[in-house]
């Protein structure tokens, strides 16, 4: 057991909590509180981040570490567990709000806290690491926001739920050793700590209370639970208990909520604390300072149909001045994103971020040509500046030309190259690194085409670049799995954009005719942006790594693979044109 110095805070039911303070309580106080089955160690390496910065505070929760451990099941109750950190919070900083900081059964006792009206003023911010509160957690359960398929996901993870409810054999598990070294490998999951953590027995046992007298009420039983206090959820990319949907799905509860994803596994907290402690104090300093963002007017957030997935997000889209990538950042911003809006017409990005900023506060404009890659750099740092690494960068900006390869001006083919290719090469170089940086977790969407593997006589050198665009957008994914962010390519096919009214035309007879009968042709097919956006945004939740949009791109794709020489036919018609 750890021989850190510590102190006694009683409980209102005569429990005696062990708390442990570092640092100056001049700084803002940090209090952390661990989960099942740990003690207060297993924040030591978090606490080694933040110490320069923050008066931190970890205390062991009633039957674990150094804290007494009440007699009757009832003293575990989640109720208790809330009392338990009032009682510590007004011991250490009885004069200001303090910033809290939990993971798994902490996690779960800190949203019962901050839901309790009566608490809420003690609280500046809440960090919660792999645990939900388990009301919002039964709702999820019972309405299945995110579909039925995560819900299964969700009770595979929680399995050993119904084995810690079982009598005597969890008991056996522990005591035998069996439990530990199952848990043991299970650490280790998604590049965990190798060392294991400081526990007893103690720990193991007396914590299977949590369960057996929590987890039936109030799944059973979920009630309304809203918050006021600023909350931002932490989850690791590969969580071996936890969907990530169902902590991004507390949104819908909580005025002031964020979501982020970095790259470990459930105890990665241990063994790579670095992005945790960038979340922590970028979040801390932000409430500190007095510039948190605006809140979403409640009655927006009611209107909202996902409760969060990209809430608090930063998201940095090109090309968002029209089409697509507009109608992307408006749906992004109903899911709660921030929106960074980059456009080579700068009053069009100034346009669509103004009308992002009406739905989701904390949106901004930058002109930008995505072919200078000066230019893209000096975005990337200007993002990093105002907002830190973001979670989702969009590689949009692209434009459009047509006509018999052989007849296409020199320029148009340079233009479409460099403004198609170049710029989602010169997005991913500018961003990769600082989303590996920040821990990992962001996701990179690059805008290719159902072109990309539908040959045509008549898009050649376009259907080159976004052929081009998918190439790099499934090695990059390779390349990048091991460091925690996806890519992922759209192909959108057929979409009513406006995209050939901006397009170059060569060796298509009169130019403004081939424009109309080409416009006439998307506006025929019917599908529109809005669509396409909605598309892709949900397509996200799983991060794949193609998203086909239209009937015809999932048709093209399925030929591509089936039935190659039939494409190769097609592609030796006269378009319709």
């Amino acid at each position: 057991m750890s021989t850190r110095p510590h102190r006694y805070v009683s409980t209102s039911d005569g429990q005696h909590l062990a708390v442990h303070t570092h640092g100056s309580p001049d700084r803002p106080t940090l209090v952390l509180v661990h989960g099942y089955p740990d003690n207060s160690t297993v924040w030591d390496a978090l606490i080694d981040a933040l110490l320069p910065d923050f008066h931190v505070v970890a205390y062991d929760v009633r039957g674990a570490g150094r804290s007494t451990a009440p007699d009757d099941r009832s003293g575990y109750l989640v109720d208790r567990l809330a009392d338990d950190l009032r009682a510590v919070v007004d011991a250490v900083s009885p004069d200001r709000p303090v910033h809290l900081v939990a993971h798994d059964w902490g996690s779960i006792q800190t949203w019962h806290a901050v839901t309790e009206p009566e608490h809420a003023h003690r609280f500046a911010s809440f960090t919660s690491i792999s645990g939900p509160d388990l009301d919002h957690a039964g709702h999820w359960l019972r309405k299945a926001p995110d579909g039925v398929r995560n819900v299964l996901r969700q009770m595979v993870r929680s399995g050993y739920i119904g084995f810690f409810s079982l009598p005597g054999l969890p008991e056996a598990a522990w005591l035998s050793g069996i439990g530990g070294l199952a848990l043991a490998g299970l650490e280790r999951v998604g590049g965990g700590p190798r060392v294991p953590a400081r526990r007893s027995t103690r720990d193991h046992l007396n914590g299977l209370a949590l369960y057996r007298v929590n987890m039936p009420r109030r799944f059973a039983r979920p009630v309304e639970r809203r918050t006021t206090v600023p909350v931002q959820a932490l989850a690791p990319t590969h969580d071996a208990f936890m969907v990530e949907q169902v902590q991004s799905n507390a949104g819908r509860w909580v005025e002031d909520f964020r979501f982020h994803r970095f790259q470990g596994g459930h105890w990665s907290l241990r063994s790579n604390p670095a992005p945790v402690a960038r979340r922590v104090r970028a979040f801390v300093e932000e409430i500190e300072s007095g510039t948190s963002r605006p809140k979403t007017d409640p009655a927006l957030r009611r209107t909202r149909r996902h409760g969060g997935a990209f809430a608090g997000q930063v998201a940095v889209i090109t090309g968002a001045g029209s089409g697509i990538g507009r109608c992307l950042s408006f749906e992004l911003a109903e899911r709660g994103a921030r929106i960074v809006a980059v456009d080579i017409d700068g009053p069009s990005a100034e346009r669509t971020a103004e009308l992002c900023a009406m739905i989701t506060p904390g949106a901004a404009a930058r002109r930008v040509d995505v072919t200078d890659a000066d230019a893209v750099r000096g975005l990337a740092a200007w993002v990093d500046d105002e907002y830190g690494a973001p979670d989702l960068v969009v590689n949009n900006a692209g434009i459009g030309v047509a006509g018999p390869f052989l007849e296409a001006a020199t320029e148009d083919i340079e233009r479409v190259v460099d403004v198609n290719l170049w710029g989602v090469i010169n997005g991913c170089r500018a961003f990769a690194p600082m989303m590996i940086e920040a821990g990992g977790g962001g996701r990179i969407v690059n805008t290719a085409s159902a072109a990309s593997y539908l040959p045509s006589r008549l898009y050649g050198a376009y259907s080159a670049t976004k052929a081009a665009v998918l190439a790099l957008s499934r090695s990059l994914r390779g390349e990048l799995a091991g460091r925690g962010i996806t890519v992922t390519a759209v192909c959108p096919g057929l979409i009513d954009t406006g995209i050939i009214s901006n397009a170059r035309l060569s060796g298509m007879g009169e130019i403004g005719r081939a424009k109309e009968r080409l416009n006439r042709l998307y506006r025929l097919r019917g599908y529109t942006p809005e669509k396409a956006a909605a598309r892709i945004a949900g397509a996200l939740d799983s991060d794949p790594e193609l998203v086909p949009v239209t009937a015809e791109a999932h048709v093209g794709l399925a030929l591509s693979r089936l039935s190659p020489a039939a494409l190769r036919a097609y592609a030796r018609l006269a378009p319709p044109v």
